[in-house]
């Protein structure tokens, strides 16, 4: 009789505990296509950190590289719509992909739900400090001889900063040779060491080594300068009829329920408003934005189709 009574009580207890949340909560994934060292794993982190706090539940970040960032889109896209797993992604996985490549293997528009907008960034034309160039016009001269200084790196093939690699050389008539890389961190240390001349990365990453002396940034890719960097000139400025802007995003699998999107969304979006988040990230370059699902939907469909054209005009195909 004693057993049955203490097995009743724990099943009560449990359940109680169950309905008021006492149980420990099952970890939330932010899945991230890329290695740690970059702003995207600065920011992820950055946002996780605040997440657990209001949700009360271990959010934890975990770093899927590979593919340009498809490995962590295929993972999310096979996660179950339970609200236990989010992607964040910047805007080329979402947008540019589908242009480039003819058998990705995911919908950005069908797999995944829209849950936060959480970032915009600009990018940079930068180089190394031994390249014989202060401006965009010089690395253009330099470049169109040919060698070592017509090559430039990017974080992945048929990322945006390719794209706009390809869009400054049809700009400056000159032929540059793409050399991709697994992550914009070893984009950076190729950089200092001399291994690659050029780069166009996030000037979150390359402004870090602007300060250091260790690179030079030529322009940035924005239609105005950036407010941490206002000596820098944009493409525009520099002769080249160029601009865009880049984002951070979070997803969730299809067929998340609204209810759980919302309460996701919202602990974002809180996150990013946060005044200690925001001084942590704009040094470095990122503007917070902090816009929900229905925002970030119509930015998505808007850069689809900006993009493109200008994809299609380049001729790139990622496989």
């Amino acid at each position: 009789m004693n057993k049955l009574i203490a097995l009743i009580v724990s099943a009560v207890v449990v359940a109680v505990a169950t309905a008021t949340g006492a149980v420990a909560a099952e970890p939330l994934k932010i899945v991230l296509g890329y290695p740690p060292g970059a702003s995207s794993d600065t920011i992820s982190r950055l946002i996780a950190d605040k997440m657990s706090a209001s949700l009360g539940r271990p959010v934890i970040v975990e770093n899927k590289p590979g593919a340009a960032g498809i490995v962590a889109n295929l993972a999310v896209k096979a996660a179950p719509p339970d609200g236990n797993t989010l992607l964040m992604t910047p805007l080329a996985n979402m947008v540019a992909f589908p242009h480039s490549y003819s058998k990705l293997r995911y919908d950005p528009f069908k797999d995944y739900v829209p849950v936060a907008h959480v970032a915009a960034f600009q990018l940079s034309f930068g180089v190394g400090a031994s390249v014989p160039a202060k401006s965009l016009k010089e690395y253009a001269a330099l470049a169109g001889k040919g060698g070592p200084y017509a090559n430039f790196a990017s974080a992945a093939v048929g990322s945006l900063p390719h794209f706009f690699g390809l869009m400054f050389a049809k700009a400056a008539g000159i032929n540059l040779v793409h050399v991709p890389y697994k992550g914009t961190a070893n984009v950076l240390q190729a950089i200092v060491s001399g291994e690659i001349p050029a780069a166009v990365v996030p000037i979150a990453d390359i402004g870090t080594l602007a300060k250091a002396s260790k690179a030079r940034m030529l322009a940035v890719s924005a239609g105005n300068r950036s407010p941490q960097y206002p000596d820098v000139p944009t493409f525009k400025e520099s002769g080249y009829d160029i601009e865009g802007a880049a984002w951070y995003a979070l997803y969730a699998p299809a067929g998340t329920p609204k209810d759980i999107v919302d309460k996701l969304a919202k602990a974002a979006i809180d996150a990013v408003h946060q005044s200690d988040l925001r001084q942590k990230i704009e040094p470095l370059g990122l503007e917070a934005t902090g816009l929900g699902p229905d925002e970030l939907a119509k930015i998505m469909k808007a850069d689809y189709e900006k993009w493109g054209p200008v994809i299609k005009a380049s001729g790139f195909k990622a496989d």
